[in-house]
């Protein structure tokens, strides 16, 4: 099998638990309340919604030039709001463990897009 349909099926994954995770979770109404998101519950229900949509539509290969931006600007708010306050309070180390999964999502997203651009490019 092609690395690639291996990619979205782990990208995929990822996304599609993380979604229903956030959905079903309580706790992370207060963490998104913490960090000092507007509307905090509402925004959670967005980024949820949009990570078990977009995470279904990368696991079935469909849609990926529309599914994979979005989830790529949630990784890096992500990192902004959750993981850079880490590095400033508890050092690089602890930076370094807690964003790995966001860090790699990030890179395997980019890596499923330029692929998607190369492949409608030629």
């Amino acid at each position: 099998m092609h690395v690639t349909k291996w990619v979205c099926y782990a990208v995929g994954y990822v996304f599609i638990i993380s979604g229903i995770l956030k959905l079903v979770d309580g706790d992370f109404k207060g963490t998104f309340a913490s960090i000092g998101l507007p509307f905090p519950e509402l925004t959670l229900f967005l980024v949820a919604i949009v990570e078990l949509a977009c995470g279904m539509l990368i696991a079935g290969r469909m849609y990926m030039r529309l599914a994979v931006p979005p989830l790529i600007l949630i990784m890096l708010g992500a990192l902004y709001f959750t993981k850079i306050p880490v590095l400033w309070t508890e050092g690089f180390l602890s930076f370094a463990f807690n964003a790995r999964l966001d860090i790699v999502m990030i890179i395997l997203l980019i890596l499923l897009w330029q692929h998607v651009r190369s492949y409608h490019l030629a």
